[in-house]
């Protein structure tokens, strides 16, 4: 199988992950999509900074299918050499011998470090179902006690490990979070074109909740003027309610400059009456204004008291800063 060459021979000297990612050998190709196998050293990566509600994250792959417009990870790619942003959702690659190493890195895990799957790319992607790379990590899990977990998602592949989440749950606290920008499913195949429907995630947190396995929901990125509407997110909190979720909370859109270079294209195409307003709202910043955030996080208070759910998550920020690059850099 061929490898994907970065940068040509003439180009400066690979080193570190971009090397790495020189040498991938390709797995599959589908929808514009390429797959490579990636050799790495560690797995767990360490969050820098105290702000972080977590200590550890995991990311099996790195780029993501699902093809989010608005999605904050695209800079990852950018540590492989890899500087156009659509390379993130068009060349994925699977982290080789996951399982393995994780195996030898659980030790360096203190008793109450949490630990994030998916915080930069999901888990449970198409090509998960071929490789099964994060069932082999929640089967490492599994044999372990004491650990605090938690899954982000928007794939309903995730019920498939209903039986290792049940497994994992008995001897320590795991928490799988659902992210559902909209409930409308035509708005949601624009947005994330490759996800799947905003219905099916729902009915995956009933299952998992049915299956007695503490599940949430995450909305967010909460995008101004197009999913925002008090009644846009009052339906996304009903619908949570509805499939009995343990908990929502909501985080507005941030834009980083390699996402901004796909969403603000996207959104001029499909959103073009919004064009002048992002610009205002995101003009020499990559962050909402905090009244903005203030708003949102007051509405979802409310409207979590009108249907009895509550917001605590273990990794709940919301209205709090992103984390930075070098926080949430998957290695």
């Amino acid at each position: 199988m061929a490898s994907l060459p970065l940068l040509p021979d003439s180009g400066p000297r690979l080193v570190g992950i971009a090397r790495l990612a020189s040498h991938g050998e390709s797995v599959r190709q589908g929808h514009e999509v390429e797959y490579f196998t990636l050799p790495v050293r560690s797995l767990l990566n360490r969050c820098s900074g105290s702000r972080m509600p977590f200590t550890w994250t995991i990311n099996p792959y790195r780029g993501c299918e699902f093809a989010c417009k608005y999605c904050y990870a695209r800079y990852t790619h950018e540590f492989m050499e890899m500087r156009d942003g659509m390379d993130f959702e068009q060349k994925i690659y699977a982290k080789q011998h996951a399982a393995e190493l994780l195996h030898q890195e659980l030790r360096r895990v203190k008793p109450g470090e949490d630990i994030a799957i998916g915080t930069a790319t999901d888990p449970y992607q198409p090509i998960e179902r071929k490789l099964e790379i994060t069932r082999a990590i929640l089967t490492e899990f599994a044999r372990h006690t004491g650990l605090e977990l938690g899954i982000v998602t928007k794939s309903a592949l995730v019920v498939r490990d209903i039986d290792l989440l049940q497994d994992i749950s008995r001897n320590n606290r795991i928490s799988v979070n659902l992210t559902v920008t909209t409930t409308d499913p035509d708005l949601a195949r624009i947005l994330e074109p490759r996800a799947p429907r905003p219905d099916l995630r729902l009915d995956a947190v009933k299952k998992l909740r049915e299956a007695r396995i503490r599940t949430g929901v995450i909305c967010a990125p909460v995008l101004p003027g197009i999913t925002d509407s008090p009644k846009q997110l009052e339906a996304v909190v009903r619908a949570s309610a509805e499939a009995r979720a343990s908990y929502v909370y909501a985080n507005p859109l941030f834009l980083k400059p390699c996402s901004a270079a796909v969403f603000l294209p996207f959104l001029k195409e499909h959103f073009p009456q919004l064009v002048a307003d992002y610009d205002r709202r995101f003009k020499d910043r990559a962050f909402l204004p905090a009244a903005y955030r203030k708003r949102i996080s007051e509405l979802f208070a409310r409207l979590r008291g009108k249907y009895g759910l509550t917001s605590a998550s273990r990794w709940q920020r919301e209205d709090k800063a992103v984390p930075s690059v070098k926080q949430m850099e998957l290695f």
